[in-house]
């Protein structure tokens, strides 16, 4: 493995700012002697794939892993699976609200990550960072990010690997929302760069340790 991508959203939802960009932009440009190649894109439907299709076609990256923000969980959470279904809650940052429609009409109805998401939150754990494996990603622009990429690498590119990690709120947000939870912005690039040497060391597979839920 010689790069990986590492996309983060701008900010959207009248918040001022993004964690998931502000923690891409604290990461190192190499880990592990793999080159580390940092990307914001628009919350903004198609348009954020059109820029991933575009970096990839540029730099050749053998994983993609794109980072999102999910105000309201408590930890780092690394999901499984994008389903092709586009039903947004609130306008993107271009307007768009589509409801019940696929992210692409000729696509699967899901495509799983195929990144290591096991390994990715035992190094987070070991790295003193609360992760878990989250089996839902919405339906609004992260799980569009999530469902796209690997559409992208179904039908384009096929022997890389993606996924996606959402992000709780950063500490700032959190001022005038009384009770939510929210980590510091360095933790969180911390977590996310644990979870690139997690990509790095499972380049063959995954580790076998149970990260289900009841519901």
């Amino acid at each position: 493995m010689k790069k990986i991508l590492v996309t983060g959203f701008d900010p959207f939802g009248n918040e001022p700012i993004n964690p998931a960009i502000e923690a891409v932009k604290l990461l190192p440009n190499e880990i592990k002697g793999v080159e580390i190649v940092k990307l914001e894109i628009p919350t903004i439907r198609y348009q954020s794939l059109e820029l991933i299709d575009q970096t990839i076609q540029a730099v050749d990256p053998d994983a993609i892993l794109s980072i999102g923000q999910a105000g309201g969980r408590f930890d780092m959470t690394v999901e499984r699976v994008g389903i092709n279904q586009d039903d947004f809650r609130i306008p993107d940052n271009g307007g768009n609200q589509p409801i019940d429609e696929p992210v692409y009409k000729d696509g699967q109805a899901a495509y799983f990550s195929n990144l290591p998401i096991k390994a990715m939150v035992e190094y987070m754990k070991k790295a003193n960072i609360p992760a878990s494996v989250s089996n839902t990603a919405g339906t609004f622009a992260c799980n569009h990010v999530l469902y796209g990429v690997q559409y992208l690498i179904d039908t384009k590119y096929p022997g890389k690997k993606s996924g996606f990690m959402h992000i709780p709120f950063m500490t700032q947000q959190v001022v005038d929302k009384p009770n939510m939870p929210s980590l510091d912005i360095e933790t969180m690039a911390k977590g996310i760069e644990a979870a690139l040497e997690a990509i790095i060391d499972y380049q063959a597979g995954d580790i076998v340790k149970g990260g289900g839920a009841t519901h």
